[in-house]
């Protein structure tokens, strides 16, 4: 039985073209990519944010951009954050695509599977697979509703006023983190993954269920209630006022 490779392309539903509009944006305002980009490594998990972006990239190479080349790696494990796609079925789509696949193995174990310990080994991990094509650009998948979330919670443990930021160069590494989808709603990203065929995908880390941070997105839904522009709010503030502390060596 063949197995189904959805696939999101132009030419595209009004919702898609509004995602490539706001990718666009992002992308110009704040400088992620210029004539010197020839390669670019996504952040491949295999959720939707991570396929959205994979598509959206894809979609605008060679249109007003450079046509750069596009990697997608993919760190997979017993325990790994994500949504625990089959590497069969990721690798049908970047074939699909003509996008170099590569994998990376997580050694996080159950009994010590921790978010921060996890997030700096797929990083570490992330980057130096990068570095080993020439992409010393990587594309995260993180949306407007994780920069939120990450104001929060920098606010909560911190005393931080800091949201994700569009781009930060990890000059430690050798590399700079892109956030395209930065001005791009979680709601609009599952709505695109539904209308091309991929909403199905969610993640499955048994610790990312009762993380702070899942702590935090309720306590935003509650917020909303009250006042309905709050979670668009905090994430112009968090673009306009944030902290920059993380660019800073």
């Amino acid at each position: 039985m063949d197995l189904f490779v959805p696939i999101a392309k132009p030419p595209w539903t009004a919702l898609g073209k509004e995602l490539e509009s706001c990718l666009r944006k992002a992308i110009f305002d704040f400088s992620l990519i210029d004539k010197e980009t020839k390669k670019i490594a996504i952040a491949l998990s295999g959720g939707k944010d991570s396929l959205s972006l994979l598509f959206l990239l894809h979609a605008l190479r060679g249109r007003g951009f450079p046509l750069f080349d596009l990697f997608a790696i993919h760190v997979g494990g017993e325990f790994s954050c994500g949504a625990g796609i089959g590497e069969k079925f990721l690798k049908s789509i970047c074939k699909e695509l003509n996008v170099e696949f590569i994998e990376r193995e997580s050694t996080q174990k159950r009994e010590t599977l921790e978010c921060y310990r996890c997030s700096r080994e797929r990083r570490k991990l992330i980057f130096d697979a990068a570095k080993e094509v020439g992409a010393t650009t990587i594309a995260f998948g993180h949306h407007r509703d994780d920069s939120v979330q990450t104001l929060l919670l920098n606010l909560f443990h911190k005393a931080e006023f800091a949201a994700n930021l569009p781009k930060v160069p990890m000059r430690e590494y050798g590399v700079t983190i892109i956030r395209p989808l930065i001005y791009i709603s979680e709601n609009d990203l599952k709505e695109f993954a539904k209308q091309y065929g991929f909403t199905r995908i969610t993640c499955q880390c048994p610790v990312g269920q009762n993380s702070k941070r899942k702590i935090t997105e309720g306590l935003l839904k509650e917020i909303e209630t009250h006042f309905p522009h709050a979670r668009g709010n905090l994430a112009k503030a968090g673009l306009l006022y944030g902290s920059e502390k993380a660019i800073h060596p």
